[in-house]
């Protein structure tokens, strides 16, 4: 992973697994002393944040960053170093930058622990 570099994390909606993803990136990151932050985004953000994910990072002791969610843009594709999405892009934005698919984190709407874990998982492997 370079120094100074963006990872941008993807999910349909740009309100849960995405903002779990980032909060935690940013967290092990800056743990780490890494020079690298995360953003998250959404294919079709809705309008507010997953009422599930705020409650359950701030049970973890985390914030998002993101207060509402944010659309991605051929601005956010183009500035980061790696894309980890949680679904299919559109076709604009495919082929772009490396892409690494997370299809297999269970919903956050369904259990938010088992989601966090998953993602945690992930980010384990990804931060060796």
């Amino acid at each position: 992973m370079n120094q100074n570099s963006v990872i941008v994390f993807i999910c349909k909606h740009g309100a849960a697994k995405s903002i779990i993803a980032t909060a935690y990136f940013n967290k092990i990151a800056s743990q780490a002393n890494l020079n690298v932050r995360a953003i998250a985004r959404g294919t079709h953000p809705d309008s507010e944040l997953s009422a599930k994910t705020i409650t359950g990072l701030q049970t973890d002791g985390l914030t998002p960053i993101e207060t509402t969610p944010q659309k991605l843009s051929l601005a956010d594709v183009e500035s980061a170093q790696q894309i980890i999405t949680f679904c299919e892009l559109p076709e604009e934005y495919q082929n772009k930058v490396v892409i690494k698919r997370w299809d297999d984190v269970p919903p956050v709407s369904e259990n938010y622990e088992k989601a966090r874990d998953a993602i945690l998982e992930k980010l384990k492997q990804m931060m060796k």
